[in-house]
């Protein structure tokens, strides 16, 4: 554990969604040693009460099972959250899916893109709403989102998650003026892409094939001699909802090393063209 004074999070009671795996779960770990008690919310049980039981048991982190689609299931994760550690200060709402990958919009299941609006989108409202709910009349909190660098730029066929990554940020700056009237901030980060299990099952990668995945990123990526990973990630969720952030609201914080100020593929094609 942290010494006191380095403790950014010290007193406060936190929920995250889809916090058993990947970036939620290094948010989890980050959030309790910076002072934080944590609740995963999350449908991923062995993992959840694994992870609890690594980390100590309900003092400082519990798991409740929450289909972040079901309304109960959130209403549920943030009233256990005021039950057991007597108060709510931050909402991360960070469960998500890729998605499958399509060819065309023409080839793209209706039951696909229906399915990661209601988690990626529709999730994160259920989540704010009901973290609103008990914030509003303390008149204070804050509620982060886990979006993407796809909320500023896009992708091909991946239609449906870069559309709910987009109006995740909508949501994020509609609700930060809203909430702020009550004191409550609301911000996002925005990833450059993470090699997590949920994106490595996504893109078809087994886990014996990490380290081509990683050179794949590496080579794509703008800023070279460092790897983008889930802590880098919980290191800037923590900074989003400390005190140290106090007056930000509104924010999409991207985390993608510059890659999206720039399109390399004109420079790629001169270069081609000169080598042929």
């Amino acid at each position: 554990m942290s010494s006191s004074s380095s403790q950014r999070l010290e007193g406060k009671v936190a929920v995250i969604t889809g916090g058993a795996s990947g970036m939620g779960e290094s948010s989890a770990r980050l959030f309790i040693k910076h002072g934080a008690k944590v609740v995963i919310a999350d449908i991923q049980d062995d993992l959840g009460h694994s992870l609890c039981k690594e980390l100590g048991g309900d003092e400082l982190l519990s798991y409740v099972h929450c289909d972040v689609t079901n309304d109960s299931d959130v209403q549920n994760a943030v009233d256990f959250a005021v039950s057991k550690y007597g108060k709510l200060d931050i909402m991360f709402s960070n469960a998500g899916i890729a998605g499958n990958v399509y060819p065309s919009i023409v080839e793209t299941e209706n039951e696909d893109f229906k399915r990661v609006f209601d988690i990626n989108v529709f999730g994160a409202f259920l989540a704010a709403k009901h973290a609103a709910r008990v914030m509003i009349p303390a008149r204070k909190g804050t509620i982060l989102f886990t979006c993407s660098y796809l909320s500023v730029s896009c992708f091909n066929a991946i239609t449906p998650y870069v559309a709910s990554k987009h109006a995740i940020l909508g949501l994020t700056k509609n609700l930060a003026v809203e909430l702020g009237q009550h004191g409550i901030r609301v911000n996002c980060v925005s990833p450059f892409v993470v090699i997590t299990p949920m994106m490595r099952k996504a893109m078809g990668v087994p886990e014996i094939e990490k380290e081509r995945l990683q050179e794949l990123v590496s080579t794509s990526a703008n800023l070279k001699n460092v790897m983008l990973d889930a802590e880098d990630i919980a290191e800037s969720a923590v900074y989003l909802v400390s005190d140290e952030s106090k007056y930000v609201s509104g924010m999409n914080l991207v985390v993608d090393g510059g890659f999206t100020l720039t399109n390399p593929s004109f420079e790629t094609a001169m270069k081609n063209f000169h080598a042929s």
